[in-house]
Parts: structure tokens; sequence; C-alpha cells
């Protein structure tokens, strides 16, 4: 999990820096989306994987 959560910011530290100053403006109910939505998103290549 943390090799690919540190992609991004590896590779492009600006474009990390500038979704995560946004990913603070969003409200509770669209972070909670974006939370579920990388939850299942993570399930399907677990699911995949296997």
């Amino acid at each position: 999990m943390l090799v690919i959560e540190g992609v991004l910011p590896f590779l492009f530290p600006d474009v990390w820096r500038e979704t995560f100053r946004k990913l603070v403006t969003l409200t509770d109910g669209q972070l909670r989306f974006v939370g579920i939505t990388s939850m299942l998103s993570g399930l399907l290549l677990l699911y995949l994987v296997k």
C-alpha cells in the first residue's frame, strides 16, 4: 500500500501537492465519497490480482 501511495509524490510532486490542496477544501461528504471510492478500487484491484 505504501509503495502505491508513494508513487505519485515521487514521480509528480507538484501534481501531488495540488491534489492535496484540493482535497483539503472538500466537504465531509465529498471526502467520504473519495474514501469509499478509493477503498472499493483497492478491493477490486486485490480481487483482480488474486
